[in-house]
This record gives C-alpha cells, sequence and structure tokens, in this order.
C-alpha cells in the first residue's frame, strides 16, 4: 500500500508529468477542462466530472507512457463525450489506436 507520504512526496511531480500529457491531448482534440486535481486514490486511475474538472491518481505518472496516455486521453474525451458509446471510442482510438490492449492492461493492475 502507498502511504500518504509517497503521495506527498511525488504529487507535484505527478502533475507535472500529467500536465504534459494533458496539454498535447488537449490540443490534439480542440478541448479545455476547468481544474486539474491529483489524488491518492485507493481504485480510480482517472475521472471527469460533468464541470469539466479532471481527477488523476498521482500513481498513472509512474505508469509506463503508454499507459499514462491512454489514462489521459481517455478523460479527456470525456470532456466532449460524458459516457463510453462508440463515438467516446472513437475518440480515443484517434490518438490510442491499440486503446482495448492497454485497456486490459490497466485493468489487471492493482492500485493498492
Amino acid at each position: 500500500m502507498r502511504s500518504k507520504k509517497h503521495y506527498l512526496q511525488n504529487k507535484e511531480i505527478s502533475r507535472d508529468i500529467i500536465l504534459e500529457g494533458l496539454k498535447s491531448f488537449c490540443e490534439f482534440y480542440g478541448v479545455r477542462y476547468c481544474k486539474l486535481a491529483i489524488r491518492n486514490q485507493k481504485t480510480k486511475w482517472g475521472s471527469c466530472s460533468k464541470s469539466g474538472n479532471l481527477n488523476f491518481n498521482y500513481i498513472v505518472a509512474f505508469l509506463p507512457k503508454e499507459q499514462r496516455d491512454y489514462i489521459i486521453a481517455h478523460e479527456v474525451c470525456h470532456l466532449t463525450e460524458f459516457n463510453h458509446s462508440k463515438r467516446f471510442w472513437d475518440a480515443v482510438g484517434k490518438t490510442i489506436p491499440n486503446y482495448r490492449e492497454i485497456r486490459k492492461e490497466i485493468k489487471s493492475i492493482r492500485i493498492y
């Protein structure tokens, strides 16, 4: 289990890494988010609120780049498609063509 101390030591490093990906994906999709929160969540990699706020587990920054990019792109796509419809997955596929394989990998990783 990752400690609160580990989270606090790595929160800003994680923010910087995630912001780098966010900038790229938001530019590609032509979207903006309102707020960004880096959290120490036990069960979620990320989330998007209807008001456009993005939340990411700080551990996302320490995943392999391909997995990190998938999670960031996934949440960015929720800024325009607030569901998991075919349109949503088509949007994800524009930047992460192998999202199905990466999604399986992500689901097999225990956060805690």
